[in-house]
């Protein structure tokens, strides 16, 4: 049997944030080991290689900022760069920091249970010794643990099955084949123009409409790359005064309501928002998302988008969503609606014609089969939570994360959860996480934590637990902060609705800028509803 080691800090995870960790541990003397699944770094950017794949914020603002020298050096080719470009960014940074020394890779974290005795962690792996460790942070990822849906007859298909969250590194051949598409958000967005080129047939199964908002993706200038440059220390505190962590370089015309404005105005103003493309439509207004009558106003100015592009009036009805735009993820497409304009694509509404079964040869609905030689399954993640509960972590008295979290995820400023001591999440439920800039919100969380540890040894301390009383306090609140905004409206993975049987919660925070107010003052209050020792 192979000695225990013994470290520091254990890391879960090797994505932009388990590789911010791991550097921060370093500079502040910790010893740190990092156990990541797949064979090298880059966490959901690793996984995700599906055709297609790019971040929906914009590459100059989804990048780490706590460097100069690197922020400086690397060059983005692309205004939203492709997850390519993105992965070969954590692969420069892994090797500028000389932090693969320190991962193991191909290895998976089964358990990790807490020594009330000894204050320590013992941390669990699908192969090698145990992982002993004062403290562990979990960076799995809020967007890491693909959902694959239940389908009656998926085992009989004797076609080729895949996974955007899961896709082959080496790619896929898609060429000449009848490919059947299954879900409509993001990862299907991004996916289906591409497929739509190679396969002889495309056939989308649509289960709920998406808004789309344009990339207006391109080459980046390299004139434009050098001001921001010049000015990103700038760049970054704008952003983080933003609700969503970015979008600081767009000029903001309207401090007030969209309903204040002439019909001209709020027309124009959106129109230029789209035109400027990207996440930052919802923006143009202080109250898309929080005032039914102004959503509508945006919501019906990207419909009338969509059939402007769509030629067949009847396919256009069916892609047009019912719901509140920015419920759901808003989507940034490279040509997804035209798409439905190729010969070779078809749309199938499952809200009218319901999926029955899959079949050996393809895709069964109540009008018919689907002969299909491949079958994707855009159907996302068990998100936030999904990559903690497949790992039995064990706090106090053995009490289970996964029943501590049984009504729904229960932390406090989504950094720890009560009776979890030492063990940290890194943009975990109830921190605005998925609703930010991920990387800004990660860079936030970690430094947090980092400062967090330091303060441990500078008072001679070795244990933090959140409070219970702090921690359902910290839960209403957010509760509370969601109620106002449109957000809760529909089913959305936010609530965790995509994932059968998984309690239904408003899992992120809107709100970044105050967010990290409160973090901070929670800091100066002498770590406010947390008890050290």
């Amino acid at each position: 049997m192979e000695a225990d080691r013994h470290v520091d800090v254990v890391i879960v995870g090797a994505g932009f944030a388990g590789l911010y960790m791991l550097h921060r541990c370093r500079q502040q003397g910790l010893s740190a080991a990092v156990v990541e699944a797949g064979d090298d770094v880059g966490g959901t950017w690793y996984w995700n290689r599906y055709p297609g794949a790019r971040c929906d914020v914009e590459s100059l603002e989804y990048s780490y900022g706590f460097d100069d020298d690197l922020q400086q050096a690397w060059e983005w080719t692309e205004r939203y760069a492709g997850q390519p470009e993105i992965l070969r960014y954590l692969q420069h940074v892994a090797e500028r920091f000389d932090l693969r020394r320190d991962i193991t890779f191909g290895t998976t974290v089964t358990a990790a249970a807490f020594d009330d005795a000894t204050t320590t962690w013992r941390v669990q792996l699908d192969h090698g010794p145990d992982l002993v460790a004062r403290f562990v942070v979990m960076a799995t990822g809020c967007l890491s643990s693909a959902n694959v849906p239940e389908l009656e007859g998926a085992d009989s298909f004797e076609g080729l099955t895949l996974h955007t969250g899961r896709w082959p590194a080496e790619g896929v051949e898609l060429a000449g084949q009848r490919v059947g598409v299954i879900g409509t958000g993001s990862s299907a967005v991004q996916a289906v123009p591409i497929i739509a080129e190679e396969a002889a047939h495309l056939t989308v199964f649509q289960r709920t409409p998406a808004y789309v908002v344009p990339a207006w993706n391109g080459p980046l200038d390299p004139d434009e790359q050098a001001a921001v440059k010049a000015e990103y220390g700038a760049l970054r505190a704008a952003n983080r005064e933003m609700f969503s962590a970015f979008g600081g370089r767009v000029e903001r015309r309207y401090e007030g309501s969209v309903l204040e404005v002439d019909d001209a105005e709020a027309q124009a103003e959106l129109e230029r928002r789209w035109a400027h493309g990207g996440l930052t439509f919802l923006a143009a207004f202080n109250d898309l998302l929080l005032d039914p009558a102004a959503n509508e106003v945006a919501r019906r100015f990207v419909i009338a988008k969509l059939r402007e592009i769509v030629d067949d009036p009847e396919v256009a009805r069916r892609l047009t969503p019912d719901h509140v735009i920015g419920c759901k993820r808003l989507c940034v497409d490279s040509g997804y609606w035209a798409t439905f304009n190729r010969p070779n694509v078809t749309l199938v509404d499952l809200r009218e014609t319901p999926l029955e079964r899959i079949t050996p040869s393809g895709i069964r609905t109540a009008e018919g089969e689907h002969p299909l030689e491949v079958i994707v399954y855009a159907t996302g993640f068990d998100a936030m939570t999904g990559a903690l509960s497949r790992i039995d972590i064990r706090g106090v008295g053995g009490e289970r994360l996964t029943d501590a979290w049984a009504a729904g995820p229960r932390t406090y400023l989504g950094l720890m959860t009560h009776g979890f001591p030492n063990l940290f999440l890194v943009t975990g439920p109830g921190s605005p996480s998925v609703l930010a800039n991920m990387v800004e919100a990660i860079q936030q969380h970690v430094e947090w934590i980092g400062d967090c540890l330091a303060a441990l040894d500078a008072d001679g301390l070795s244990r933090i637990d959140a409070d219970l009383d702090a921690q359902d306090r910290w839960v209403e609140h957010v509760n509370d902060i969601a109620s106002f905004t449109l957000f809760p409206t529909c089913s959305s993975w936010y609530l965790g609705a995509n994932v059968p049987g998984k309690t239904r919660v408003f899992m992120p925070l809107p709100g970044f800028p105050s967010y990290v107010e409160t973090c901070e003052q929670v800091v100066a209050d002498g770590y406010r509803g947390f008890t050290r020792r």
